[in-house]
């Protein structure tokens, strides 16, 4: 059975207890996780301070923090089909999507890496004759990162990323329910030569890690990746420390499907927006709004690709859906299936969970037209599509909106002007149109409402990570006239 560590300060070291990590494809034992607590985070937070202001990565320049993380970009690369097997091991994620993930995880470390010397200050035309006036970004101080199971190593990149490039420090906690591939990512940090307390990267549970780590008094900015009831606790601590946060939280994204689209387009799209990743994903397409004249072909040329899909072992590379990260998970993905079909949705497909060993459950679809379903509100997190019929392009743009959440969103038709309007009018941080879950360090992430706050990826996530300084240095050599005038 393998054995994690803690990385502290530029050290490995055990947590103040463990725990048993489960493998969700067998449901048994496979490594032992080190459980950090209120002194291992207190540890952690003070070596990101020491190493922010008194260390050697203080004294550098932009461009050799630059030229770590080109490093260490190398590294994930290098190493990204070893993360990509202990991503698979401990989150159930299947290997084909991990190891093209992975690999492209150095993307956005490279991307950031030739960003750490273009972050910029300003002179300002300033309206008083003897001073000259200019801005300075510094960075924010040390950061939090909270990290959720899925897709670990591409939800951290983009917040280390950032952060790196602006200077600052961090401790990142990645997730109780499958912290092996950050956990081992840290042995990479090391090996790129970061400077100690630069990144330090723990595990441990809400209550005794996530909270004691989000309201210490050291932490200047919370960077959490999860769901909205998680980031409520997330925001009441950091009343704490008045510690600023960016939120990426969940959605249920709307996908909308008109009788002009390419269906058979659509429909790969429709299958990669919910039943990829086993609709373990933040932006997954689980809210189908077809118009209502190709429904009916359109919801069968789905069934029959969702049946086609080829469950198995996520380590095996022709599989295609693999297990759900934990069995409370699958528990309540099954309980809300129930309940939607109780309210009146009609199951085309799927719907119960796969007897044997592991956590899994199958692409499942339901008929939600005219009903008050659970499914259409519920975040499922797992592979689930709900559906909805439209006539007019206003109903359809009703029904996108018709969230509290406002992630990500799909538009399938091939009239450019519809296209246009519907951009404008759906409420949401990304649409894609005639595409589906297309990601790029260039490009900004993010949501509306309870899909969260903040940007990740691209310049927009580098200047969250910074604070504006304002310098005023007067240029005349006349004494200073009256004191009790403001100049």
């Amino acid at each position: 059975m393998r054995r994690f560590q803690h990385y502290i300060d530029g050290e490995f070291s055990d947590g103040e207890a463990s725990y048993p990590s489960i493998d969700p494809a067998t449901g048994a034992v496979w490594a032992e996780m080190p459980e950090a607590r209120e002194g291992d985070v207190d540890r952690a937070v003070n070596a990101a301070e020491r190493a922010l202001y008194d260390g050697p990565w203080a004294k550098m320049t932009a461009t050799q923090r630059g030229k770590l993380l080109y490093k260490l970009a190398d590294l994930v690369a290098a190493n990204a089909q070893v993360l990509a097997e202990l991503e698979t091991r401990d989150t159930g994620k299947i290997i084909r999507e991990t190891s093209a993930q992975i690999a492209y995880v150095a993307e956005y470390y490279r991307y950031y890496a030739g960003i750490s010397d273009k972050i910029e200050g300003s002179y300002l035309p300033i309206d008083k004759p003897d001073m000259d006036v200019w801005l300075r970004r510094e960075p924010i101080g040390v950061v939090a990162m909270v990290v959720p199971w899925n897709s670990q190593l591409f939800l951290s990149a983009v917040k280390i990323g950032p952060a790196l490039a602006a200077g600052c420090t961090m401790v990142v906690k990645a997730s109780e329910d499958g912290p092996a591939p950050l956990l081992e990512f840290a042995r990479l940090v090391h090996e790129a030569g970061l400077p100690a307390g630069v990144v330090n990267i723990i595990t441990g549970f809400g209550p005794s890690c996530g909270a004691a780590l989000g309201r210490h008094p050291k932490v200047a900015h919370v960077a959490f990746t999860g769901g909205p009831e998680t980031a409520r606790h997330v925001v009441r601590n950091s009343a704490e420390n008045l510690a600023s946060t960016s939120l990426e939280l969940g959605g249920k994204s709307p996908f909308i499907v008109f009788a002009d689209a390419d269906l058979d387009s659509a429909a790969n799209a429709q299958v990669a927006g919910i039943f990829a990743a086993t609709g373990q994903s933040c932006v997954a397409g689980s809210r189908l709004i077809v118009e209502r004249c190709v429904k009916d072909k359109f919801v069968a040329l789905l069934r029959e690709k969702a049946e086609a899909i080829r469950i198995g072992a996520p380590l095996d590379m022709t599989t295609e859906v693999g297990p759900l990260a934990t069995r409370r998970q699958q528990d309540n993905i099954g309980a809300l299936v129930t309940r939607s079909v109780e309210s009146g949705a009609r199951l085309v497909t799927g719907g119960r969970k796969i007897d044997g060993e592991g956590f899994y459950f199958p692409p499942t679809i339901l008929d939600c037209d005219n009903v008050a379903s659970p499914s259409l509100i519920e975040e499922f997190f797992g592979p689930v599509l709900s559906v909805v019929s439209f006539e007019t392009e206003a109903e359809a743009l009703r029904l996108a909106n018709d969230t509290r959440y406002g992630l990500a969103s799909g538009i399938f038709t091939q009239n450019l002007t519809r296209a246009h309007r519907l951009m404008k009018g759906i409420r949401a941080g990304i649409v894609w149109v005639n595409t589906y879950r297309a990601v790029s360090p260039i490009a900004p992430f993010g949501g509306f409402g309870l899909s969260g706050h903040g940007r990740e990826g691209g310049m927009a996530a580098a200047l969250d990570y910074t604070r504006t300084k304002t310098i005023w240095l007067r240029t005349s050599d006349d004494p200073i006239p009256d004191p009790f005038v403001m100049r």
